[in-house]
């Protein structure tokens, strides 16, 4: 949590903090007990503020994937197929024919969605 880290930055490590467009988190300029604890109030509702918001955001999100989903909306990579002759290609490579890269290219298919398939 944001709070943790910079009582952590601040107090342990005594170093710091200059925030350069919100000149109240400024820790370099007022060493006072109230300028340290005005930092710290502000510091705590920004961070609410932000955990509430991602929050929302989280909330927003899974509704909009929920409502595209009984839409039918597929989320994820397409499925590629396999090519027709793929039972034949693959053979050819088990049994020494060809080497892997050529089967490939034979199938036009990369690499890692070669052996996948040649896998299942």
């Amino acid at each position: 949590m944001i709070i943790n880290e910079w009582r952590d930055i601040t107090k342990n490590i005594k170093a710091d903090i200059k925030v350069l467009d919100m000149e109240i988190l400024d820790t370099t300029k007022d060493k006072a007990l109230l300028g340290t604890v005005i930092s710290d109030i502000v510091l705590g509702l920004l961070s609410y503020v932000a955990e509430q918001e991602r929050s929302f955001n989280k909330t927003r999100q899974r509704e909009g994937i929920d409502i595209a989903k009984a839409k039918g909306v597929k989320f994820g990579r397409r499925r590629i197929p396999k090519p027709d002759n793929f039972d034949y290609v693959v053979s050819r490579w088990h049994n020494k024919e060809i080497t892997a890269v050529q089967a490939q290219k034979e199938l036009n298919l990369k690499p890692n969605v070669f052996y996948k398939m040649v896998k299942k």
